[in-house]
């Protein structure tokens, strides 16, 4: 098993070269090891999550506070700039998801959690948890048919696949792995649009319509600032990639004209809204499992059990209400996966 696992992630490395470029930060690998047959460096850690959003680094901090080294790979240049930067801010109270489902109860721990938990500052304590990141441009005109180099092995007892939109993409090419294992994955598109011409905001609390294919319907919903928001709706997406999908090639633009969909939307509850009161706000891309007219799935959380692949576990599907599950599916993780 050790030399399936020294494989994997000579495949990841290889798939992602200079995306998830390894960086040496002290007291980091177990063992500073050997060097490959290609005279790549090779290194023992004890965790690699492969993604810096909500659920990466929950799943990090999780193994960090088991007194586990962990290294959390991201490959945008910042962390949280994917599916965790681009939702409604909102924590989700379980009324939509059913209780013995993954989403239900990872969403209800987490909303519990966030009610019982005081946030008073944030900091990274040295050498408890290593965030690495790099550029992308190497990889810009990569057509994914051949392999580029690694320029470092880890050796991990365990790989946590949280790439979000790019976790299936990534799970092709981990070697040994079954393709009939990854589930089919659907992209859907979501806009938001802002409330602008009005000095007093009309809404005291979150407005949530009747769901719809795909997701929740456009709701309203508070930021901190105040701001109204609308959002967000459901816009399939076709025609995306492996490279597209691996490079996050999605479009994020909000175009003016689609505000012409929100309206007779928002309406159904809010009848006052006025003719050229909403302006563009952000888009965000939802990782989803089933598609158009399908009925919603559970998360996917895939161990050995499933794929036959010691230390690797996949996240799939990850979408709403990924951000308030966060906890509740780190800790799943945390105690299940890791036993060594």
């Amino acid at each position: 098993m050790l030399k399936s696992k020294i494989q994997s992630l000579e495949r990841i490395s290889s798939s992602s070269s200079v995306v998830f470029k390894i960086l040496k930060s002290r007291n980091i690998a177990t063992t500073t090891g050997s060097t490959s047959s290609s005279g790549v460096p090779k290194e023992k850690v004890d965790c690699v999550v492969i993604g810096a959003g909500v659920v990466g680094l929950a799943v990090a901090r999780e193994l960090t506070l088991k007194g586990r080294e962990v290294l959390v790979l991201e490959s945008a240049s910042t962390f949280g700039t994917g599916i965790s930067s681009r939702n409604s801010e909102v924590i989700h109270a379980g009324i939509y998801y059913p209780p013995n489902s993954l989403k239900g109860e990872a969403e209800n721990h987490g909303a519990t959690f966030s009610y019982n938990t005081t946030v008073i500052g944030g900091h990274i304590e040295e050498n408890r948890l290593s965030l690495h990141i790099s550029e992308t441009k190497h990889l810009e005109n990569w057509n994914g048919k051949f392999p580029l180099q690694p320029e470092m092995v880890l050796i991990p007892k365990l790989v946590v696949n949280s790439a979000g939109l790019s976790a299936p993409v990534l799970a092709k090419r981990f070697d040994g792995l079954r393709s009939a294992v990854i589930p089919p994955t659907y992209y859907a598109r979501g806009c938001y649009f802002t409330l602008s011409n009005t000095t007093i905001c009309p809404f005291k609390h979150l407005i949530y319509p009747i769901p719809e294919d795909g997701g929740l319907g456009v709701h309203v919903t508070l930021d901190l600032n105040g701001q109204v928001k609308f959002g967000p709706n459901v816009e399939w997406i076709d025609g995306i990639d492996d490279v597209s999908s691996f490079l996050n090639k999605f479009d994020y633009s909000v175009c003016t004209n689609r505000a012409k969909l929100f309206y007779p939307e928002i309406r159904k509850y809010y009848p006052n809204l006025k003719d050229g009161s909403l302006d563009p706000g952000y888009a965000g891309i939802r990782p989803k499992l089933s598609g158009p007219r399908q009925s919603p799935v559970d998360f996917v959380i895939q161990g050995e059990d499933i794929h036959g692949i010691t230390g690797l576990v996949n996240l799939f599907g990850i979408e709403s209400p990924g951000l308030t599950s966060s906890m509740g599916v780190a800790e799943h993780i945390a105690t299940r996966f890791f036993r060594c």
